[in-house]
């Protein structure tokens, strides 16, 4: 059975987007030169992408304009928008803890739940992720979207594996 894993960046404080939905706050301390590339790394396993309406509409308006970055994937936007889907860009108007149920029947590689804080609490909430990749970036926000709010039970976690650099921490969990 396919793997669901969340793969995300919040600021020290707990957040995924500043007070005005804005990312812009996602870097290291200091020069580019120590980064490490955990993307290129954590996609490898992956095929399918599932995302919200705002991260969809945040990607194709301010992240990347001019070009569909998530491309080698087949992507599921969660909408009540009624869009036109291709074959990359799926546009869904169904239960999300419904769709994942069937797509981890089905075959393929992982599913990365790629946003936003709302998909990703349905999915929490119904202890449907099997794998938490957090980025922890050196930055307080102070208020914004939270990436865990509002849980439904205890879930409990084992660590893989962290990894530092930049200033950033990356925590790699399973579930137990």
């Amino acid at each position: 059975m396919r793997r669901v894993s969340l793969f995300i960046a919040m600021s020290l404080d707990g957040y995924i987007a500043d007070s005005n939905g804005k990312v812009d706050w996602l870097e290291g301390q200091g020069s580019n030169n120590e980064n490490i590339d955990t993307y290129s790394e954590f996609v490898k396993d992956i095929d399918t992408i599932l995302m919200g309406w705002n991260t969809y509409h945040q990607v194709v308006t301010e992240l990347s304009p001019n070009k569909w970055i998530y491309d080698d994937y087949t992507t599921y936007v969660i909408t009540h928008n009624e869009l036109a889907s291709s074959e990359k860009i799926r546009f869904i108007n169904e239960n999300p803890v419904e769709l994942i149920h069937h797509l981890k029947e089905g075959n393929g590689k992982d599913i990365w739940i790629c946003g936003g804080a709302n998909l990703i609490q349905q999915f929490i909430n119904k202890n449907l992720i099997d794998r938490y990749y957090i980025t922890v970036i050196p930055t307080l926000l102070g208020s914004g979207t939270r990436l865990f709010e509002n849980g439904k039970q205890e879930i409990k976690l084992k660590l893989l594996k962290t990894q530092s650099y930049n200033g950033i921490i990356d925590l790699d969990y399973i579930r137990r």
